[in-house]
């Protein structure tokens, strides 16, 4: 399928309910309260029990007494961070078996930042259900092809039998304000062997007419690396250039579709109850304050236009003429109400735990704990074991990851680097949380004491990236630091 013709529909009216879900879950990743409020204004006002949303409700009108005292609590950003903190907090390692390509890999991955790249696109994925991995080069930033990601809501895929074959990525460049609702869109379409480009100048939701890349500087210098047919690039690979990777499987909304699915779904309405929660806390406390409620005795005039004041801190008041209050007080009246802080409590630890467990996470991975005595090793394993098990099916989508650095080498050696030898990288994932300095050196005391694991062993534990060389030789050292390095007696000459 060539680049889309003019003044089609864009993006894809087949997108469109797909686009409109990560459109809701983009503004509760944003934490945004103004886009918020704008998409539940124009779509789902009203929650699924009929009440409307708090984000559906219309704002004071400006100049309006009431403030808008509605509040955001950023659990669904929490939910994507620590998505991605299991998945990538510690690099994944990759390796090939060649040495000088492993040397040049690392190189290309160092110089590249991939493991913030991947970071950042795992966050993004959870938030969106999926995300694109892209290769490409400019040769006057590096001399290396450069490995990005890209928003799932700035794609058009082609899938076939759930593979991706072709994929076209857009973005909306920034235009001046004398050309009105103008919209300038560079399309990049990735097909196996040839990258193409192209510019369109069209409304908010057309298309409009293809113009020539040089008709805006952030596309001008692609027009001069274009080939003969004045759109693409060719690769010179059998390969596909991006790749798309979910976030989890399936879709619930889209059965059978290739499209991962965000850790959002279905949370909204649990979203929006937590922040009339945490927004109804607030009420009770600025409604709580003390106040004072004095006569118009007390008050002392400054004036006409001026107003009135009391002092609080005055220490000695003269006589005033002041009708006895019901109760015979003095007429100031204290006014605090009390503030439900167990019930809000209670209610927001409960519907975030109810939260991320539909997104498949242990509650304590988002500093929930039991109230229940001191537990176990055990049992604090198997508080953690949900939102490792979700880790684990999450890294099983990430085998494009593999294949993007495949087409790193491969681009390397083509446009860069043509003697370096080609081999496809294993990618072994890190841990999901490093244990503390403390927690290994007390399992290594115990193992020792318990002497249930040699030297070697123990140092294997503490450095399980040392080489079988680098171990032995620490092993040598701390026998001989502790003494335990005696020499054979037969090959010192000791006995006959």
């Amino acid at each position: 399928m060539p680049l889309p013709d003019a003044d089609t529909a864009w993006p894809p009216p087949q997108l469109a309910p797909l686009n409109a879900e990560m459109r809701l879950d983009d503004a509760w990743y944003s934490g945004d309260r103004e886009r918020l409020a704008e998409v539940y204004r124009s779509s789902e006002q009203r929650r699924h029990d009929g009440r409307r949303r708090l984000w559906g409700r219309a704002r004071p009108r400006p100049g309006h007494d009431r403030q808008d005292g509605r509040l955001h609590i950023p659990l669904p950003a929490d939910i994507a961070t620590t998505s991605a903190d299991l998945l990538f907090s510690e690099p994944p390692v990759f390796t090939v078996p060649n040495a000088g390509t492993q040397a040049r890999l690392d190189e290309l991955t160092n110089a590249g930042g991939v493991a913030n790249v991947l970071l950042d696109a795992a966050e993004v994925a959870a938030a969106l259900g999926g995300v694109y991995l892209r290769v490409t080069w400019d040769r006057e930033l590096a001399a290396r092809p450069i490995l990005t990601s890209v928003h799932a809501d700035c794609a058009v895929p082609e899938f076939r039998f759930n593979m991706l074959r072709a994929v076209t990525f857009w973005r909306e460049l920034p235009t001046d304000a004398a050309t009105g609702g103008t919209v300038l869109r560079h399309l990049e379409r990735h097909e196996p062997g040839r990258i193409l480009h192209a510019l369109y100048e069209g409304t908010a939701d057309r298309l409009g007419r293809r113009v020539p890349l040089t008709e805006h500087p952030e596309t001008a210098p692609l027009a001069d690396s274009l080939g003969a047919e004045g759109d693409s690039i060719e690769t010179g690979l059998d390969q596909l250039t991006a790749a798309y990777v979910p976030n989890i499987r399936p879709n619930r909304r889209h059965r059978g579709s290739p499209f991962g699915r965000s850790d959002y779904q279905s949370a909204h309405d649990l979203f929006d109850a937590l922040d009339e929660t945490w927004s109804s806390w607030l009420r009770d406390i600025r409604l709580a304050r003390a106040r004072l409620i004095v006569p118009d005795g007390y008050l002392r005039d400054h004036g006409p236009g001026r107003g009135a004041s009391f002092d609080d801190d005055r220490e000695i008041w003269q006589s005033l003429n002041i009708p006895p209050t019901e109760a015979g007080g003095s007429g100031i009246t204290l006014s605090q109400f009390a503030i439900r802080v167990e019930e809000h409590e209670r209610t927001v630890a409960t519907i975030t735990r109810q939260a991320v467990q539909l997104a498949g996470y242990s509650p304590q991975s988002f500093g929930i704990e039991d109230d229940s005595a001191r537990a176990t090793a055990t049992e604090v394993q198997d508080r953690w074991r949900k939102s490792l098990i979700t880790r684990d099916k999450k890294a099983r989508y990430w085998p494009p990851l593999a294949d993007m650095l495949h087409v790193m080498l491969l681009l390397d050696r083509q446009l860069f680097t043509p003697t370096l030898t080609v081999e496809r990288p294993h990618v072994e994932f890190g841990d999901a949380v490093s244990e503390s300095p403390q927690t290994v050196a007390q399992t290594l005391n115990l193992l020792a004491q318990a002497q249930a694991a040699s030297v070697d062993t123990r140092v294997r534990i503490l450095h399980p990236d040392w080489t079988d060389e680098g171990i032995r030789e620490e092993v040598e050292r701390i026998q001989r630091e502790t003494g335990a390095a005696v020499p054979d007696p037969m090959q010192a000459g000791l006995l006959d």
